[in-house]
């Protein structure tokens, strides 16, 4: 509030009072704020502001609904549909515009806000196009992909830094790193970090600390800032540097809310600077306390065994063999008979059973014997031989029969198959007899002579 709402202020609270008549009556607070909302539109009244639109919010009514802030502070906003549809251009987070509004109290929440009826393109919105157009490039390429990052070392022992001297960054990392591991050593590269040429500073110092292969960590660092301050780290060139860095990099650029695409690029993101000294060092305190758990474990451990070890010692000092060793070899001998009369049995039993397999084998090799086989064979052609025999026409003229056959050698069954006058041929038991037939008899003169 400047002089003149303090006089104002001041004018109408002596004016109040009196006028009042006994003791001043309290002030409610809808009447409060309200008194407010009316000394900031008449005394402020119009402005023009310039900052960057945050938290934007367009809910179905068409209203906008958004923050200004600077390196320094915010401020609501509010930009209704009919003032709003006049807009040439989209509003977005990000995008630094100038406002004409009006300064008022949102009565509600007792809380002043800007009644927005014109804005105005600063600039930004262009970078805020070009900052997506790289980040899609780079992904595209694989530069983000998650798969190629790498992991941070837990006990690196050398970490540089890319930075400004000039700026409270350095003091701050220092002083976190001298706090938790004292024992680290850094490595400075003072570059610019806004403005022309800072992102070639930056990216020919990663390439120095990639060439030298000094330090386990780099680490990539700038204070808070608008879009336009941390611009250098939205070059391609430092995307690209940080990309073929092969120590493991984090990208400490800004505040939490900022996101430039070193963040994307780089191993690790540190939401601050000071956030990046915590995340590369592990404070030694915690490991001092590791170790002494560590070492109260081991002691405790060793006590336990120690005195389990007691135990058995003294069961084994009361046990009945140091107290009476000869019973004890005695027991010892006693097994060793009973060990070997099993042993002897178990020998015995096997050579048993393999004196029976090996008969069992040689009754069944008898059984294939060749010779016995040839035996049965002559046996089988003896008995087929008797039984040919039997039927061997020669034994049938033996006993007193011929067979008969014609001068063409077949054999005759009846007599009326030849005719009288025609030469046949007699075959006897011994020999063969040469006739002539003189006469036939028909069948019915077969039994008679």
């Amino acid at each position: 509030m400047n002089e003149l709402e303090l006089d104002l202020w001041k004018t109408e609270v002596a004016k109040q009072n009196a006028e009042a008549e006994g003791p001043a009556e309290p002030w409610t607070v809808s009447g409060l704020t309200k008194k407010i909302r009316l000394l900031l539109e008449g005394n402020i009244g119009e402005v023009w502001v310039i900052g960057e639109i945050s938290n934007l919010r367009i809910p179905s009514s068409g209203h906008c609904y958004f923050t200004l802030k600077d390196q320094s502070a915010v401020i609501n906003a509010v930009f209704f549909r009919s003032d709003a549809e006049k807009l040439d251009f989209p509003l977005k987070d990000g995008l630094s515009v100038v406002v004409r509004a009006f300064l008022t109290v949102y009565e509600t929440r007792g809380q002043y806000q800007l009644r927005v009826v014109e804005a105005r393109e600063k600039g930004a919105g262009s970078l805020l196009e070009k900052f997506e157009q790289l980040k899609r490039k780079l992904s595209s390429e694989g530069l983000f992909d998650l798969s190629r990052k790498k992991k941070l070392p837990v006990f690196p022992e050398k970490i540089g830094i890319v930075t400004s001297l000039k700026g409270a960054v350095i003091q701050d990392f220092s002083r976190i790193l001298k706090r938790r591991a004292p024992g680290i050593q850094i490595y400075i590269r003072d570059v610019r970090v806004q403005g022309n040429g800072a992102a070639l500073e930056i990216a020919q110092a990663i390439e120095e600390f990639s060439r030298l292969n000094l330090v386990d960590i780099l680490v990539v660092a700038r204070g808070g800032g608008s879009l336009e301050d941390l611009w250098a780290f939205n070059e391609e060139v430092v995307a690209r540097a940080l990309f073929k860095c092969p120590i493991p990099t984090v990208s400490a650029v800004g505040h939490e809310t900022d996101f430039t695409i070193a963040d994307f690029v780089a191993d690790v993101r540190a939401p601050t600077p000071s956030a990046a000294a915590e995340i590369v060092s592990r404070d030694w305190e915690e490991w001092r306390q590791e170790l002494e758990h560590l070492e109260q474990r081991i002691r405790r451990f060793s006590l336990q065994y120690v005195a389990l070890w007691k135990e058995r010692l003294e069961k084994i000092k009361k046990s009945s063999s140091l107290a009476e060793p000869s019973r004890y070899v005695g027991l010892l001998r006693q097994n060793t008979d009973m060990l070997e009369q099993s042993l002897t049995k178990a020998v015995v039993l096997a050579l048993e059973r393999i004196r029976a397999k090996c008969t069992q084998l040689n009754l069944r090799l008898s059984s294939f014997d060749p010779r016995m086989a040839i035996d049965r064979r002559k046996e089988e052609l003896k008995l087929w031989a008797a039984r040919l025999h039997s039927v061997s026409p020669q034994i049938v003229l033996d006993r007193g029969y011929s067979m008969t056959f014609d001068r063409q050698g077949r054999l005759l069954k009846k007599a009326q198959n030849v005719s009288a006058g025609e030469q046949i041929v007699v075959v006897l038991s011994r020999g063969k007899l040469w006739a002539s037939v003189e006469k036939s008899t028909p069948d019915q003169e077969e039994n008679s002579f």
